[in-house]
């Protein structure tokens, strides 16, 4: 065999290595296999890989195998590239020498630096481009480095070049999910803080001083405030011989308490049994006997019922004295009660505005920054699958390909649920068709969507198009997470006064006015008030209908916007 060429067993050795640097993806642990392997082959003494800067100008790392420590304290700061060191720098091809001394660029060697003669350098490139070099020195034979040590180390540079780049493709994919998962723990801290802010409710503060205050303004053993919610009366405070109903919910429609909202008069009763048309219990003020109700009307708005029951300690009538004053106290009560329920909704209303241009801004990083990082990463990876010839290492990069993939498939599903682009481009039909889609895809649900106008919807207002949107979101949410449905139908239709959205599944159901540690169906409801619509969430047939009204603004865009369905 021609002694310029490498051996069998070099050759084989060489291969084995490689095998090894390839499945290897700590960076260190390669440099380190390297510069063993590199001595190893050649039978040098000494050898040392130089990592140049950003500029590549100069080493910013040098590691060194061979020396022991206290030859490294003896010989101070390490090369930063000048010297012999630097003509592989300026001119990245390999280099022999016989005697480095001997050289026209060698520098020599510090105090304290072991002797050495031959040399062999090498450069390693990175995707085609010069990231460090290998430097090797005295043969422990005392020869030269030849041809063959100089082959074997070229091919030993490839490898090494391949493996530092699959370990770097490894850290910046480690990284990439590090930062996704870090983002996730953002926005989940970030949702957490917003439902902190939007809890601290003066409202409630305000009620509990208007029953207290009223309850002692005309001597009543009970007050019940009583705040209007859609088509219904929601009792919402309660002062004195009161059981806590808070929640409790009376239909507006055929109850007395109904009547005097919506007549705007005071109502004395003198038989709560007869007259009041529900037990009091409802209440939490079982076995009243007497009522006075009076209406909180603000500006012509009827906002609730302030209710007394049983006048003094023997539960006598309520005077008409005691009719005027509850009258005039109720006025400046619904005063105060408007008052707050404006800064609670103003602070909301901020709340989820704030929520919806954070789920914008990140959407935006997360498709800018992270989405067309891990696109970029998954290129660098498919290039570097095809120039690779070991299945082994093929099939981590493939597998490395598909993951990166999965990533960015889940990313744009956070992207979409966190703010959908079709709801801001294209409007209200599209983006719900989409999230129809999406949901049946994901959850193995049979969807219908019918939106009406079937020709044509309107594009309505940035806040009406999102509250429809997360009003549908959430419900479909609620569906699948816990109806164990099979089949569910959303039905929107846009008229000119108003949005009706009704979503209605056949799974087993649940009671809506059961506790719950969730925030879905409150924060459904928050929304509809602060629009001023009705939200009834009810047992079907089979399953549950959630049905909301939403009134539109006369200072609604759509006035003048109409977008293809």
């Amino acid at each position: 065999m021609d002694d310029d060429h490498l051996d069998e067993p070099r050759l084989r050795r060489l291969i084995d290595v490689g095998r090894g640097l390839l499945s290897q993806l700590d960076p260190e642990a390669v440099l380190d296999q390297v510069l063993e392997t590199a001595r190893e082959i050649t039978g040098a003494r000494y050898a040392a890989l130089g990592v140049l800067d950003g500029d590549r100008r100069e080493l910013e790392r040098f590691i060194t195998r061979g020396i022991d420590a206290a030859t490294h304290r003896s010989i101070g700061d390490l090369p930063r590239g000048r010297g012999i060191l630097g003509v592989l720098i300026d001119s990245p091809r390999p280099l022999r020498i016989a005697s480095v001394g001997e050289h026209p660029k060698s520098y020599g060697f510090p105090p304290g630096h072991p002797p050495m003669s031959s040399f062999l350098g090498v450069p390693v490139l990175v995707r085609g481009q010069v990231w460090g070099n290998l430097y090797l020195t005295e043969k422990q034979d005392g020869t030269e480095f030849d041809a063959v040590d100089e082959e074997s180390v070229v091919i030993l540079a490839g490898w090494a070049a391949i493996a530092i780049e699959n370990a770097r493709l490894y850290d910046a994919a480690a990284a990439r999910r590090d930062e996704l998962e870090q983002t996730a723990r953002r926005l989940e801290a970030a949702r957490a803080i917003a439902l902190a802010v939007g809890a601290e409710m003066e409202l409630d503060q305000v009620l509990e001083l208007i029953a207290k205050r009223g309850r002692a303004l005309v001597e009543a053993r009970s007050v019940v405030i009583l705040l209007r919610e859609g088509a219904d009366l929601v009792v919402a405070a309660s002062a004195g011989v009161a059981e806590r109903a808070v929640g409790a919910r009376v239909p507006i429609e055929g109850s007395t308490t109904g009547q005097v909202l919506t007549s705007r008069s005071v109502r004395r009763i003198a038989d709560v049994g007869a007259q009041l048309r529900i037990s009091s219990s409802q209440l939490g003020v079982g076995g009243a006997r007497t009522a006075l109700l009076a209406p909180l009307v603000y500006r012509g708005r009827g906002l609730g019922v302030l209710a007394a029951f049983d006048h003094g300690a023997e539960a006598a009538d309520f005077s008409e004295d005691d009719e005027a004053t509850l009258r005039a106290f109720a006025a400046s009560g619904a005063t105060a009660v408007a008052l707050a329920q404006t800064v609670q909704h103003d602070r909301l209303r901020h709340s989820l505005d704030a929520a919806e241009a954070e789920r914008r801004r990140w959407a935006r990083e997360l498709h800018d920054e992270t989405l067309q990082g891990l696109g970029g990463l998954r290129v660098m990876l498919s290039s570097a699958l095809r120039r690779v010839e070991q299945e082994a290492v093929a099939e981590q990069l493939r597998e490395g390909v598909g993951q990166v993939e999965r990533e960015i498939e889940n990313l744009r599903a956070i992207i979409t649920e966190l703010r959908p682009a079709a709801l801001d481009e294209l409007g209200l039909a599209p983006a719900i068709e989409a999230l129809v889609d999406r949901v049946s895809a994901v959850e193995g649900l049979t969807i219908e969507c019918a939106i009406e106008p079937a020709g044509g919807v309107q594009r309505l207002g940035q806040e009406l198009e999102t509250t429809v949107y997360r009003l549908v979101q959430e419900a479909l949410t609620n569906v699948a997470k816990h109806a164990r449905a099979d089949h569910a139908r959303v039905s929107i239709d846009v008229a000119d006064a108003r949005v009706a959205i009704e979503i209605a599944d056949d799974g087993r159901g649940f009671d809506p006015d059961a506790a719950t540690t969730g925030f879905g169906l409150a924060g459904m409801r928050e929304r509809v008030a602060l629009s001023g619509g009705e939200l009834t969430v009810a047992p079907a047939a089979s399953g549950t209908t959630v049905h909301a009204i939403l009134p539109r603004s006369e200072l609604d865009e759509s006035v003048v916007q109409r977008v293809a369905h």
